[in-house]
């Protein structure tokens, strides 16, 4: 007799790739934050311009699991570009995002509308787990809910968490240690409206899959979704005209009939009572804070707090900073032997970078102040309070959210266009977003707002030079919604969209979340302007201390005839000689053949040298006028970077370069000029059109010179 095989225990698979899914605003940044810590990054998804975050972290049974944050949806069935991202990854096994399992993230608060999604995402047959975070926030709401019917309804692990606290975390962690046993896969519901079976049976047969619900999202998507050829798509087609098949009813009596079957399940798993005093008192803030007269001056007090903080906290550290580096140049200068490498270095590298890492502590603050007002849900209220602005102007209300990332950086702004269907709204946003103000701009009007305006208090408490700040943002916002009136009357917008958001709960800020984001910001701007900066610093160099032969040859000859008596020993004849070669080197000749059109402006060859280099970015403006004044130096000058501009004479009136006039003409320039070759390209991107990157610059140029000479002129003669 035949002995019986003993049953094997099934092999623990491992988890390479957990994909974290939710609705807007349910809380999955924090918990991305609380899994990955600082082992996060932002990429691109292949072949598209929209950003990727990853990020690894560990379970007791297993190192580095990849966690990847999917965009914000409400339901698998896509409405922008965004969004078309969780589709394309979940119904495509070959995508290397492609999930072992999901964690899909639902506000307790609202469990209707955040279990469509999960139902959809269960139905593809892939493990799923539920995160149910906010359920504090729920029970203030006076919302309580029976977690463990909801997961034997839902057949599938519910993990009650707290997402900004960490609350849950450590259970979430045991769970996904379980995997697979814990999960169950339901395959495919009777919430799809009846197709004939004949049509999914040939879907499947072709594309080799058992899913009927992905055979149906392929019946759906057959010209959007990605990963299937031409061939597939004749396929799909052939099928839906021979069925008569239509798309919008399948759809909509989908989603009819997974909320028919939610209102039943959020009825059986929750109980209401009385709405907590905490809510009340959110109702009542926004009361305020979205109020239409009241709302807009208190946003406006909140955006003068920022901006004197910025200057006013900011100021000891970047002092610090600019002292220490110049410091290094000068020991760099005593200490190395002299020659070119050291040249190079004291004079090219270190003022350059320099020129940059003084303003850490300003791109600090201000990506901390805008995670608080994200954090603490203020930040949708501006969206909301400025949507009743936009749509006179032209713009969709969802233009609200490229334009406030625009403060930050125009290029994930111009990328957060994809939300806007309207492809004439989404072109006037696209054209005006690069006129707010972003980061890069920051340094530039710090360091020239110091040399002009005195650091002194009016009325006793505000900040002179941090109301100018603020000006200068409130201009860059004046400027856009200009720019969007100007294009509204070329561009026409059809069928204008409107603003459809869900105002989140307020709450403290998770400052763990803040100081992540403050770490990951300044870090990415440091490193990814480093990068430019220290290129660009050292070609300047190359170019201020080099030149041709025949002009500097003579060099010691002229400034002796000029100098008669005096030798290199004397600190008069040194610097007079190193001013004759810098003024002869290839960067002067550079400078100088740009000055005939930028002298109406106030600008010198020096800083026509500085306007070129800052097409690669805005903020090498700062380095590039660092490194210039810094070649040909006496060793034991140990000015800092403001110094050296603040004493820095025109030749030509015997007058300081930088005067008021000088300063303001240079703000309203960088205030409105395309100082942006990354922007430029990522407009052409996004609009598949070389025309409206040219427009973009074209305009965006004459805007710049047109004001900066006004203000020039105008400065100049008072």
């Amino acid at each position: 007799m035949e002995a019986i095989p003993k049953k094997s225990k099934p092999v623990k698979k491992k988890l390479s790739n957990i994909v974290l899914i939710g609705n807007p605003n349910s809380g999955k940044t924090s918990l991305f934050n609380q899994l990955t810590g600082l082992r996060q990054k932002i990429g691109n998804y292949p072949g598209i311009t929209v950003d990727k975050k990853t990020g690894y972290f560990s379970l007791p049974t297993q190192k580095n699991i990849r966690l990847v944050d999917l965009p914000g949806t409400y339901s698998i069935y896509p409405r922008s570009r965004d969004e078309k991202i969780v589709l394309d990854i979940l119904s495509n096994k070959n995508h290397e995002l492609y999930p072992d399992l999901v964690i899909i993230i639902v506000d307790a608060s609202n469990l209707k509308r955040n279990l469509l999604l999960l139902t959809q995402i269960q139905d593809l047959g892939i493990p799923v787990i539920c995160a149910l975070n906010m359920v504090d926030i729920a029970r203030k709401k006076g919302i309580a809910i029976d977690n463990s019917r909801l997961q034997s309804e839902l057949q599938v692990p519910v993990i009650p968490i707290n997402a900004r606290s960490g609350e849950g975390i450590i259970r979430l962690k045991e769970i996904l240690s379980e995997f697979p046993e814990a999960f169950k896969l339901n395959g495919y519901s009777s919430f799809v409206p009846d197709i004939p079976e004949d049509i999914l049976q040939q879907i499947k047969t072709h594309f080799e899959i058992t899913n009927n619900y992905l055979a149906v999202i392929l019946l759906n998507h057959t010209e959007t979704i990605a990963g299937i050829t031409d061939t597939d798509r004749k396929l799909l087609r052939k099928l839906k005209n021979e069925s008569g098949y239509k798309i919008q009813g399948l759809q909509s009596g989908e989603v009819l009939n997974r909320y028919k079957y939610l209102s039943l399940l959020v009825k059986s798993v929750e109980t209401r009572t009385k709405e907590s005093f905490r809510s009340r008192l959110t109702g009542n803030l926004d009361k305020i804070l979205v109020h239409r007269i009241y709302g807009y001056l208190i946003f406006l007090a909140i955006l003068f707090v920022i901006f004197q903080a910025i200057f006013s906290w900011a100021e000891i550290p970047m002092d610090w900073i600019d002292q220490q580096f110049a410091s290094l140049e000068s020991w760099i200068k005593t200490t190395l032997p002299e020659g070119v490498f050291v040249n190079m270095i004291a004079d090219g590298i270190v003022p350059g970078i320099g020129g940059i890492a003084i303003f850490v502590p300003q791109i600090a603050l201000l990506f901390a102040f805008i995670a608080i007002l994200e954090d603490t849900g203020y930040m949708a209220r501006v969206v909301f309070l400025m949507d009743k602005i936009m749509r006179k102007f032209g713009l969709s209300g969802k233009s609200v959210v490229p334009l406030i990332s625009g403060v930050a950086c125009a290029i994930p702004a111009v990328m957060a266009t994809r939300n806007i269907e309207n492809w004439k709204e989404r072109i006037i946003t696209i054209m005006v977003t690069p006129l707010m103000t972003c980061s890069a701009r920051l340094p530039v009007y710090i360091i020239l707002i110091a040399l002009v305006v005195p650091d002194k208090s009016v009325g006793g408490f505000i900040n002179l030079p941090g109301l100018i700040l603020l000006g200068m943002y409130l201009l860059g916002f004046l400027a856009a919604l200009t720019g969007a009136a100007v294009f509204k009357k070329f561009v026409k917008s059809y069928n204008p969209g409107f603003l459809v958001m869900e105002m989140p709960t307020y709450k403290a800020p998770r400052w763990k979340s803040v100081g992540i984001t403050m770490w990951e910001k300044s870090r990415t701007f440091v490193f990814q302007a480093g990068k430019i900066i220290l290129a660009v610093s050292l070609i300047l160099w190359v170019l201020a201390s080099f030149g041709p032969e025949k002009d500097l040859q003579n060099a010691d000859a002229v400034v002796s005839a000029e100098l008669p008596g005096l030798t290199t020993a004397d600190k008069a004849y040194r610097n007079k000689l190193n001013a004759y070669k810098l003024e002869h080197s290839y960067a002067a000749i550079l400078g100088k053949s740009i000055e005939p059109v930028i002298r109406p402006l106030g600008f010198d060859w020096k800083i026509g040298i500085a306007l070129i280099t800052s097409f690669a970015a805005r903020e090498v403006f700062v380095s590039t006028i660092a490194t210039i004044y810094s070649v040909g130096e006496d060793a034991d000058d140990t000015s800092t970077i403001k110094q050296k501009m603040r004493s820095e004479i025109n030749p030509i009136t015997g007058n300081k370069v930088y005067t008021p006039a000088v300063a303001f003409s240079l703000l309203i320039f960088y205030a409105f000029a395309m100082q942006c070759m990354s922007t430029l390209a990522i407009v052409y991107r996004e609009t598949k059109s070389i025309k409206w990157p040219l427009i973009q610059f074209a305009y965006m140029s004459t805007l710049a010179y047109t004001a900066s000479l006004v203000v020039y002129q105008i400065l100049s003669r008072i």
